[in-house]
């Protein structure tokens, strides 16, 4: 494995936890692949399973409507955070905005109707001992935003220091990284080892039943982000992933990356920036999809 990479990296002020190994199989390689990281959008693949679980047992209906009103809906970069109206989606089609675009609301929306008890007890069916979400979106940031010195988080993004005064944005930025929301010690959890773990099982149909497993499948396969794994591997290479970013402190993606021989490989790649570093999110993108392709490269030529 090239170590050069990875100290490049860290030189940059970018911390990198990653792992990957065939779909079939268990023996893998990485680097820092045991220590507890903070997830991100990629717990949404958790949450699609548990509750895909849920229809197939009967306890959710994937029809049913959900109405998501304006003034309650979870903030986020895409899709219904950013709508003016109140917006009716069946469950099953927040399954589908969740994964292709990462939207926040249908992910708060789909975690109400499982429920968080549910969701990790899921999980640690699974054997993801060390996988663990400790609430929904809206409340980690409002919890970040309070640790920060804000009453919550929409007055957080709100704070212009120039018309409000202290604290400056770099005091902020330091104070978010610094967060206990932001420590997976204290927050949300899981490590690149068993998130790795959790795609085996969705690809080879033990996570849930074949009909959910391939449902998340299908929808990670059309992920609308490509900067990330995908960037590292031409284009006869296919990458089926879940992205996930908080605060411009964690950047992450996990996927499967799928050759033209049929040969298959679970990779998952978690990085923390740290405020003051010299790396901009561009280059964290790369350089995730370089770590991606240096794991499974060195896997699939061996």
């Amino acid at each position: 494995m090239d170590g050069h990479l990875f100290d490049d990296l860290a030189e940059r002020g970018l911390d990198v936890f990653a792992y990957a190994a065939p779909v079939i199989g268990e023996s893998g390689v990485g680097v820092r692949e045991h220590e507890l990281v903070t997830p991100a959008s990629v717990m949404k693949i958790q949450v699609a399973l548990a509750l895909e679980n849920l229809i197939d047992e009967g306890r959710v209906r994937g029809t049913d409507r959900r109405i998501m009103l304006a003034e309650s809906r979870t903030p986020g970069p895409v899709g219904m955070s950013l709508m003016r109206d109140e917006v009716v989606m069946s469950v099953c089609d927040l399954v589908v905005a969740m994964l292709t675009i990462s939207d926040n609301v249908a992910t708060d929306e789909l975690i109400d109707v499982a429920g968080l008890d549910y969701i990790n007890s899921f999980t640690r069916a699974l054997g993801l001992d060390q996988t663990w979400l400790a609430a929904n979106l809206q409340q980690t940031l409002d919890d970040i935003a309070r640790e920060v010195g804000f009453t919550d988080y929409r007055s957080l993004t709100d704070h212009e220091p120039e018309r409000d005064g202290p604290p400056a944005w770099g005091e902020v930025s330091r104070r978010i990284e610094s967060s206990m929301g932001l420590d997976p010690i204290f927050g949300s959890r899981t490590t690149p080892h068993e998130m790795t773990t959790l795609l085996q099982t969705l690809w080879s149909d033990r996570a849930t039943t074949p009909r959910a497993c391939a449902t998340v499948r299908r929808h990670m396969s059309h992920q609308l982000a490509r900067a990330r794994i995908a960037s590292g591997f031409d284009t006869s290479v296919t990458v089926a992933a879940k992205s996930g970013a908080l605060l411009k402190v964690v950047r992450n993606e996990v996927g499967v990356v799928t050759y033209l021989d049929g040969s298959a490989y679970a990779v998952a790649v978690f990085t923390r920036q740290h405020h003051d570093n010299a790396i901009d999110v561009g280059q964290v993108d790369t350089a995730i999809g370089q770590v991606a392709r240096t794991l499974v490269e060195e896997l699939h030529n061996n």
